[in-house]
């Protein structure tokens, strides 16, 4: 037999083993410890792969336990050299749920320290995003925003010629309730908007802010390689919803949100 393996060891359910093969095709496939053993052997045996002619192969763990990726020249000649690494699961479909029937989205009205009620702080929501989506969703979204009656800061709206960005920015993530953000691959490659996630992750850690991400033209496996912490948060995205359908219910939950 010609063939090579890999020991993974114990892996979780739905991980994913990404195979790079150069050289001949190969069978590339996952086996149990005792399918393994019984490959090996000559007996018959159950797998999860085939027969590979492109690469990079994916194949998905199917449960938790002790796995073996194996990849197999199947009798013909050659060589093929390779190389494997291990990534994350898949992520979990957005749930597409009322964002009013969060409870993280409830915040007190007051801390025992005195803090400002949110209602008396200078905006309900801040915006967050990149340049490349302001035309598409950025600007719209602003716009159906305020003419929903909520106090927004969006950099339209408030930076003037020769105003402190830094300053402006702070000052809009300090006294806004809530952080939408416009994730996007654009968004995960500039500075700025970076800068400001930085500051609504900080609030919303400490309690006094909440998120409300967007997802813009990107996939899921692209969100959780930029961010694997902000890819278990309910999101909408503008694949599955208009930014009029996305206004609508921001716009309900901050309203009712005490």
């Amino acid at each position: 037999m010609n063939f090579s393996y890999y020991d993974l060891g114990n892996r979780s359910g739905g991980e994913i083993v990404e195979v790079t093969l150069s050289g001949n095709a190969a069978n590339v496939f996952l086996a149990d410890s005792s399918n393994f053993s019984s490959y090996k052997a000559g007996r018959r045996y159950t797998y999860f792969g085939g027969h590979a002619k492109r690469s990079p192969v994916r194949l998905q763990v199917p449960r938790a336990g002790h796995w073996y990726l194996v990849i197999d020249l199947g009798g013909y000649g050659g060589s093929v050299r390779h190389s494997m690494r291990i990534l994350p699961g898949a992520l979990q479909p957005l749930r597409d749920i009322p964002l009013s029937s969060v409870p993280s989205l409830v915040q007190p009205q007051h801390d025992e320290m005195g803090s400002p009620a949110s209602d008396e702080r200078d905006f309900d929501v801040f915006i967050s995003h990149a340049s490349e989506d302001k035309d598409e969703v950025a600007r719209p979204l602003a716009e159906a925003l305020q003419s929903g009656g909520l106090r927004v800061w969006y950099d339209e709206f408030e930076l003037r010629i020769g105003d402190s960005l830094r300053r402006k920015i702070d000052k809009g993530l300090a006294h806004s309730r809530f952080g939408v953000v416009i994730l996007s691959k654009s968004f995960f490659e500039k500075g700025w908007p970076n800068y400001e996630l930085d500051g609504l992750v900080t609030r919303a850690v400490s309690g006094e802010q909440v998120i409300l991400p967007i997802w813009h033209n990107i996939t899921k496996q692209e969100l959780i390689n930029y961010s694997p912490s902000l890819a278990d948060k309910l999101a909408r995205s503008t694949g599955t919803h208009t930014v009029e359908e996305i206004s609508v219910e921001i716009i309900d939950v901050i309203k009712n949100t005490k």
